[in-house]
């Protein structure tokens, strides 16, 4: 089914094209690796899953409401937009606003399989692009998900968000190969994680619940694979060159930050773009749920070491430096346990719906046997 003819505004150019910076790396050392990442390579292959089988494709989604948004949730909420619409208009909200957002996730997935691909291409370490090459089919499975549950269950999609496009430019574009670690598997995934965390733990729909709750077991190990890598790395540099990673860190956490307000979601609906930002900004609920997107990104920036100065009161500034307190492995435990019990309890319900499926007809056969 092709994409063309569902999106709200056609994108600008059907491909986008990123020139190459950086060596592509050999390796003749087989038989050496870091066993943390050997582990972690083991449990990507382990996990790898089938998003046409794992996924109940069946359940049926309302694309005016799919993932049950409350009012208070819509940046409109309490205006005069949004006193002036009729339920019918607010259903074509929580659509577009849905729409966006899974378009945003759909492109970032994009993003980070080219990425992932990019990380087996330069990283210097064997156990390093063994890793990355099991990421690049997670991320190419993601892809496939969001882009189904857009076009079979919403039936719309939105361009990549102009803030999105630049940092994955500038992570592709840098020619040192860490950057696709710290570009993608901290900041962009860092901060897809939280905004899938907060969706799926607050929807009670129950496909974009599964497709969430799957896609964080996988991101889950992405981000511990970053932190290894980038830790163990970052030990070596001076400290010249931890203060450029900083500086790209803190432009790209601004970028973040600006990426996922959803402006173009409102001038689809005719509010002039200085007034959409305005009502974006004076969202009490889009004012934390921006806060609490950085809650996988600061412990983890952290984390890997880059915890300068100037980088802390940014955070500062962003209102978020206490997040860096939080226990990222204590989050992605979580993660893992949630799919796990997703899976727990949707196959034990259908294996007793068979049981009493089997019943009824041994039943019913007695029945006409007598």
């Amino acid at each position: 089914m092709s994409t063309q003819g569902r999106y709200t505004t056609e994108p600008a150019e059907w491909s986008w094209e990123v020139p190459a910076q950086g060596a592509a790396r050999f390796t003749w050392e087989y038989d050496d690796g870091r066993d943390r990442l050997l582990a972690l390579y083991q449990k990507g292959k382990d996990k790898q899953w089938d998003g046409m089988r794992r996924i109940d494709w069946d359940l049926e989604v309302d694309p005016y409401d799919p993932l049950g948004t409350p009012d208070e949730a819509m940046s409109l909420y309490g205006s005069r937009y949004w006193v002036a619409m009729n339920e019918a208009d607010r259903a074509l909200l929580r659509q577009h606003y849905a729409s966006w957002q899974f378009s945003q996730f759909l492109h970032g997935e994009q993003g980070a399989m080219v990425c992932a691909a990019r990380i087996v291409e330069s990283v210097p370490d064997l156990d390093a692009k063994f890793y990355s090459a099991t990421q690049t089919m997670d991320e190419a499975r993601h892809a496939e998900i969001y882009g189904r549950f857009l076009h079979e269950k919403i039936g719309m999609l939105y361009p990549i968000d102009d803030n999105l496009q630049s940092l994955l430019g500038d992570t592709l574009r840098d020619s040192r190969w860490d950057m696709p670690y710290l570009g993608m598997q901290v900041l962009i995934e860092g901060l897809a994680l939280a905004a899938f965390g907060m969706i799926r733990d607050t929807t009670d729909k129950p496909l974009p619940k599964q497709i969430l709750a799957y896609v964080m077991q996988d991101e889950a190990r992405h981000v511990a694979f970053g932190r290894m890598a980038l830790r163990d790395y970052y030990k070596q540099l001076s400290d010249a060159e931890l203060r450029e990673r900083e500086e790209f860190v803190i432009e790209g956490c601004y970028l973040m930050r600006n990426r996922l307000r959803g402006l173009e979601v409102l001038e689809n609906f005719g509010i002039p773009a200085a007034e959409a930002a305005e009502l974006t900004e004076s969202s009490d609920f889009l004012r934390l749920f921006r806060k609490l997107l950085f809650s996988r990104i600061v412990p983890c920036v952290k984390d890997i070491g880059l915890w300068g100065p100037r980088l802390q009161q940014a955070y500062v500034d962003l209102g978020v430096l206490e997040l860096g307190d939080s226990s990222l492995d204590l989050l992605m435990t979580q993660d893992e346990e949630i799919a796990e019990r997703m899976d727990a309890e949707r196959f034990a319900a259908e294996e007793q719906a068979r049981v009493t499926e089997v019943t009824e007809t041994v039943a019913q056969g007695a029945e006409a046997s007598e």
